[in-house]
């Protein structure tokens, strides 16, 4: 028996397959790929662009580097070409790709050379690809070029064998996310006889060239690695399209950043690693007491290694605690960590190295089960080594306040020893004092030095007023010695143990305090409804937080959108922040789904840091925040991240609440048009019939006079029934399809329910109304014409309903915030079980016809229909002598919300 059950597919796979497939306005990447310059990168490019040519494709030349190669300069003929950008820098004029004026070109293909170019400054993006990002998103096709060497995860692979460091790199997710790459390739053997014919690079550069990166050994190893990945690159996307792409779930990777430049190289080391086996990988940051004093260099570093980790694809995370092993290793352990990448770099041996345990010793002991991989720093730099800091700064290790705590706490811990040598206590007692006095002077202190300074000096203390011969530094006992040791190494360590456990204890409550705030606004947007509130209570949290100026954009700003902006008091004016420049910044992370601004490689000159509010790939909004203080850091930019997230969570709710809204009123609309029509197919056949007959009674037979007026009159009964129907059907067309609001302005109840009377009494001339209305005047917002039919319809209702001689009451009094409008008839009442369809034309059961009964067909939901269009109530009950009350009412104010 064949079992389906192992053939059927994967339904998430299929349904990320149709995501993948989904039609998106987004061009297509063709990258051609080579091992080194001159291999003919350029020169396929241009002889595929000018085959797309031919077949009728408007391509254009973006940029194309120039070149001192004949036989690839004369493929430009016939070619449109975008003239370059002129931009000055140092006093040179240099031509940069204009993405502006490519963007306002919109060709079907264009051919942009050299895809890991770094722009110069002035341009609006710092690198090449990230100017192709934005022609891909604009829907445009681009071609390219690369070699191995550009590629990010391959960088620290080149400069082992080159020995030369590439500084200009290509995000690997650009090249695979390429839809082609096609790999161009010579023999190395080929590749020199060029060189050495002055094919690639002038005279003076060749012979440097061929001395140095383009060696044999080097060019057969980087054709190998560049065969590799293009290798690499098929086998990745047969995998994909047998459904194979799952992460493997045995298989997670975790880097450890910190400031040594070497992390680049684990980093890298871990994508590649991660690729191979399409498993997920996190780079770890852990923040301590250092971090706030670090150097200007070690910060960059950091941000670099962060920022390179994002581009290559790994999740960041930044943890908080004084143990960088302790806090990996838990974190390891939480999040199923299989595999640990950790740097190496070969320092010298010191005091501090004996007594202490390396990281990847700490690691190994405290996780037995996870695989630590060591990578050793490059060999070409010089080791590095933590630079040496300044202990001791202004009003914070060193401050008139701290010192005179200590002095204080000093003195009075040998006062009291004093009185305790006249008590005949021991010294091991008084040693105790001093003791408790450091560990005092550490708690109530700022850093290490007062807690040194205590120990140091608590220990010539007892030597000077405890030890014989007194008020001297010199002892005649041979066992004091070690004494004043063993006392100043207890107090110096009791002094450090409790500097550490004050610093953990502020690092915990910082990150309870996030933590809290997180918890907060994700409460507070929970119950927060509209969009207007979800902006304002986002940028109050952002402004109190950062104490930065902050804009929220929820639309596009390029569509005139204006951005909700708040600013703090103890900012600067932040007006610049609403012109048009800044604007222009906002639209283009609207636009391109990717921050932007102050501190990023994209639109750096902008005042302000912008970042894409995000939900599943869609961008929900735009929060910007003033930069005029300075740019904001890695710890504040991942702090803004989370806050975009539970934002971007509240929003979405709200567009899908908006949206269910719109679809309920969709809903309601088709309802209401469902049963207009099967009303109307009823309503209109029983009068309309009834005039046939009689027409073809009087028409075709001999009447006499009595017989004859009485067929006409029944003719002229349905005819005013068709009428009425016909002021129904126009009274629904008065409401607005879109919203079910209508048109409502102030009207007097009185002259509303007169003018409804007046029109009742044309038709039924003889029937008693008994009509009260409020003695002072009553003013309704309501479509008057719209309220008049729904009491002619009730009025008309109650009278089909009730004896001739009876009485019809209209009622009319203000009640709280709402106007009561009742109709009450003297007649049988309404059936229970009519109760559930009174106000529906159209019956499941179908045993009656919708005006067999109560229910006159098309007009009860009317009348229902243009209550709830004014935001009122209607219902309908039973008196309790007999008849029924009909009774609506309606908001004294004019807004949508009311009930």
């Amino acid at each position: 028996m064949v079992n389906y059950e192992k053939s059927r597919p994967n339904p998430d796979i299929l349904l990320e397959s149709i995501r993948s497939h989904e039609s998106r306005e987004t061009g297509k990447l063709k990258i051609f790929f080579g091992y080194a310059a001159g291999v003919g990168k350029t020169y396929a490019m241009l002889d595929d662009a000018r085959e797309q040519l031919k077949s009728g494709i408007d391509v254009v030349v973006g940029y194309v580097e120039p070149h001192t190669r004949p036989e690839t300069m004369q493929l430009l003929d016939g070619l449109p070409v975008l003239p370059p950008k002129v931009v000055e820098h140092k006093n040179i004029q240099l031509k940069e790709f204009d993405l502006d004026a490519a963007l306002e070109r919109k060709a079907q293909l264009i051919l942009v050379d050299e895809l890991a170019h770094s722009n110069a400054d002035g341009v609006r993006n710092k690198k090449r690809y990230q100017d192709i990002e934005e022609l891909l998103n604009a829907g445009i096709d681009v071609y390219t070029t690369i070699n191995v060497q550009h590629i990010e995860s391959l960088n620290d692979v080149v400069q082992d064998i080159t020995k030369i460091n590439v500084r200009e790199t290509v995000p690997d997710y650009i090249f695979d996310s390429a839809d082609q790459v096609k790999l161009i390739d010579i023999e190395p053997d080929e590749l020199l006889r060029r060189f050495e014919r002055g094919k690639i690079y002038r005279p003076d550069r060749a012979e440097t060239a061929l001395n140095n990166f383009f060696t044999k050994d080097n060019l057969r190893l980087l054709r190998e690695i560049a065969m590799r990945k293009a290798a690499d690159r098929i086998s990745h996307d047969n995998q994909n399209e047998r459904c194979m792409a799952e992460k493997m779930a045995s298989i997670k990777l975790l880097v450890c950043i910190s400031t040594s430049p070497s992390s680049a190289k684990c980093i890298r080391w871990t994508s590649r690693t991660a690729e191979a086996f399409h498993a997920p990988w996190i780079a770890v940051y852990v923040e301590n007491i250092e971090s706030q004093y670090f150097t200007e260099s070690e910060n960059n570093n950091i941000r670099a290694n962060l920022d390179l980790a994002a581009r290559l694809g790994a999740e960041i995370v930044t943890l908080n605690g004084h143990d960088v092993a302790t806090v990996v290793a838990e974190y390891a352990k939480l999040s199923g960590i299989t595999n640990i990448v950790i740097g190496k770099s070969r320092n010298r041996k010191n005091l501090k190295n004996i007594f202490e345990m390396n990281l990847e010793d700490k690691l190994i002991s405290l996780l037995s089960s996870i695989e630590i991989h060591i990578i050793p720093g490059d060999p070409a730099q010089a080791p590095y080594r933590k630079p040496r800091r300044k202990q001791i700064r202004k009003n914070l290790f060193l401050s008139w306040y701290d010192t005179l705590k200590t002095s204080g706490l000093l003195t009075a811990a040998t006062l009291l020893s004093m009185g305790l040598r006249t008590l005949n206590i021991g010294d091991h007692n008084i040693i105790m004092v001093y003791i408790l006095s450091v560990l005092v002077v550490s708690r109530i202190t700022m850093g290490y030095f007062y807690g040194i300074v205590a120990s140091i000096l608590s220990v010539i203390a007892f030597n000077f007023f405890f030890t014989v011969p007194y008020y001297t530094l010199n002892t005649i006992q041979p066992g004091y010695p070690i004494t004043f040791v063993i006392m100043f190494l207890v107090a110096f360590i009791t002094s450090a143990l409790t500097v550490r456990i004050k610093i953990q204890a502020r690092l915990a409550v910082e990150r309870e305090h996030r933590t809290e705030v997180l918890y907060e606004i994700n409460k507070k947007l929970l119950v927060t409804r509209g969009l207007k509130n979800i902006v304002a209570l986002t940028n109050d949290y952002i402004a109190k937080l950062f104490v930065r100026s902050v804009i929220f954009y929820t639309q596009d700003p390029g569509n005139s959108s204006t951005g909700a902006l708040i600013q703090p008091p103890s900012d600067s004016d932040a007006s610049f922040m609403l012109t048009e420049d800044e604007r222009a910044v906002a639209h283009w992370v609207f636009i391109n789904k990717k921050r932007a601004g102050a501190g990023t490689d994209t639109l750096m000159g902008a005042g302000a840091f912008y970042m894409p509010v995000i939900s599943q790939g869609n961008v929900l909004g735009v929060i910007g925040l003033s930069c005029t203080k300075g740019n904001l850091s890695q710890s504040n930019r991942s702090f803004l991240r989370m806050i975009a997230s539970q934002v971007a969570m509240a929003l979405e709710r709200q567009y899908l609440s908006d949206e269910q809204r719109r679809i309920l009123l969709e809903s309601e609309k088709e309802k209401m048009r469902s049963n207009l029509l099967r009303a109307i197919s009823h309503d209109l056949r029983t009068p309309l019939t009834g005039i046939l007959g009689a027409s073809s009674t009087i028409l075709e037979n001999r009447l006499d006079l009595q017989t004859h007026d009485k067929l006409v009159t029944d003719i002229k009964e349905n005819s005013q029934w068709l009428i009425r129907m016909v002021e129904n059907l126009l009274s629904v067309t008065r409401i607005n399809e879109g919203t079910m609001n209508v048109a409502k302005a102030p009207e007097a109840v009185e002259e509303i329910v007169a003018e409804a009377i007046s029109r009742i009494r044309k038709r039924f001339s003889d029937q008693k109304i008994s009509v009260r209305v409020p003695d002072e005047l009553l003013m309704v917002p309501m479509d008057g014409t719209l309220i008049e039919q729904v009491l002619i319809n009730l009025i008309e209702n109650a009278i089909k309903h009730s004896p001739e001689d009876s009485v019809i009451e209209v009622k009319v009094e203000k009640s709280g915030g709402h106007a009561v409008f009742e109709v009450i008839d003297n007649g049988k009442g309404i059936a229970e079980q009519d109760f559930p369809y009174l106000f529906e034309s159209y019956i499941p059961n179908g045993q009656r016809s919708s005006d067999s009964s109560r229910g006159m067909g098309i007009g009860l939901t009317i009348c229902m229909s243009i209550i709830k269009a004014h935001h009122g109530k209607m219902e309908a009950a039973n008196k309790k002598t007999g008849g029924a009350i009909f009774r609506f009412t309606l908001p004294l104010e004019s807004g949508e919300d009311n009930e």
